[in-house]
């Protein structure tokens, strides 16, 4: 169980007036929030040993790096990783996605070789897969859906082939909230030797992942998400497979050693590590890792999932307004997105922040998967562990209001 009064005490921002009301923060698949233990650790970095991190030997950084290398091992704890080296850290999973597109992807991908994402997707893992099939002469394909809008796994059985080099899918869907059956997918993608990526924005944040039991060769995403700062991403990658890849971008301590004639990458996870390296935001990422661990993610997903199904029940009592997606319980997280018969989302997100209710409407960089409804937008309403049944009432009281507004 969470004492979500007590949690909520942690983080500063939820005391916070909006428009004259108290904040009701239901944006979280969009960024979450951070306790004060995040942005402690950040101001403490800069106040006592901002340095740059890796070869220096004075005082500050050593003790950089060391804070540096400890979030990276928090990190690896959090999603029992294999070993500390098959955490690289990224801008952000958008960036993770595009290094497997340009590092594994360019030289594995041939003509006429066939992807397969989902139409749930991001368009972060859309865009590349995209860009990859016009260089290489692949083909995207799309996984088949059946009647209830869900991934249709017997004719996806089916579809796939050894054509097939990469099934790269979303964990959780950031728009409806569906939770995608990635063992069964990740199962059938061994059979033919195709490589598999998890994009886990809305997935890691929120329920307990264990890449050792999911087994997929990568795996990605952003910690800005989960508690953490912003400009941090992480990229998990199977250590052998990380290995075979080159580099996706160059200098900094990504080399071992650098001639006037040729150069010689470092090891893992440096390798793919240019520059110097977003050590704060890292530091941030690794105490979020630790807060979420104590509060415990089977307890933070219970949670979610009980205001998820208690949005939903309570948003489809309202006449004019349709749910998007499956409305099971058991086959989605706390992500609700609705659409309303002649109200455009943007006029409800307006109206709403007006009471202090922030939620996000628009395509939610799922352009295709929302126009696939037959409509533009959308408002989406998402849920953490600081977040109460009382805010879902407030919610539904405020699309009332706005119904009221423009009768």
């Amino acid at each position: 169980m969470i004492d979500t009064e007590k949690i909520r005490k942690d983080f500063p921002i939820l005391g916070e007036k909006v428009n004259g009301n108290d904040l009701v923060y239901l944006d979280n698949a969009a960024t979450s929030h951070k306790p004060k233990e995040v942005i402690d650790s950040l101001v403490n970095y800069y106040e006592k040993y901002n340095s740059n991190v890796h070869r220096g030997v004075h005082t500050l950084s050593i003790k950089a790096t060391d804070e540096f290398e400890k979030a990276r091992i928090s990190v690896q704890k959090f999603i029992n990783a294999k070993k500390s080296n098959e955490i690289v850290f990224t801008r952000n999973a958008s960036e993770s996605l595009n290094l497997i597109a340009y590092s594994w992807g360019k030289e594995n991908i041939k003509s006429g070789d066939e992807i397969f994402i989902t139409p749930f997707e991001h368009h972060s893992n859309i865009v590349p897969w995209q860009m990859l099939c016009k260089e290489n002469e692949a083909i995207l394909r799309y996984f088949p859906i059946d009647s209830n809008g869900d991934i249709d796994i017997d004719k996806f059985s089916k579809e796939i082939s050894n054509k097939t080099k990469l099934v790269s899918i979303t964990h959780m869907s950031n728009v409806l909230g569906t939770v995608l059956p990635i063992d069964k997918i990740i199962e059938l993608a061994k059979k033919y030797n195709a490589v598999t990526v998890i994009d886990a924005c809305q997935s890691v944040p929120h329920m307990p992942v264990d890449v050792q039991k999911i087994d997929s060769d990568f795996l990605c995403f952003s910690g800005h998400k989960m508690l953490g700062p912003t400009g941090i991403g992480v990229l998990h990658g199977k250590e052998d497979i990380l290995n075979r890849m080159s580099p996706f971008l160059y200098g900094g301590d990504m080399i071992s050693q650098v001639t006037y004639e040729d150069s010689k990458w470092n090891e893992l996870p440096y390798k793919f590590e240019a520059g110097t390296p977003n050590i704060a935001d890292s530091i941030g990422l690794g105490v979020a890792c630790e807060y979420l661990t104590k509060v415990g993610m089977d307890n933070i997903w219970k949670h979610e999932m009980e205001l998820g199904e208690y949005a939903v029940e309570e948003i489809s009592k309202l006449e004019n307004f349709k749910i998007l997606g499956n409305k099971s319980k058991e086959l989605r997280g706390g992500v609700v997105s609705f659409i309303h018969d002649s109200i455009h989302p943007h006029d409800i997100g307006s109206l709403l922040d007006g009471y202090g209710i922030a939620i996000r409407t628009g395509h939610h960089c799922a352009m295709p998967l929302v126009r696939s409804y037959g409509v533009v937008a959308a408002s989406r309403a998402s849920f953490y562990l600081y977040n109460k049944k009382d805010e879902i009432d407030k919610l539904v009281e405020g699309l009332k209001k706005v119904e009221e507004y423009f009768k």
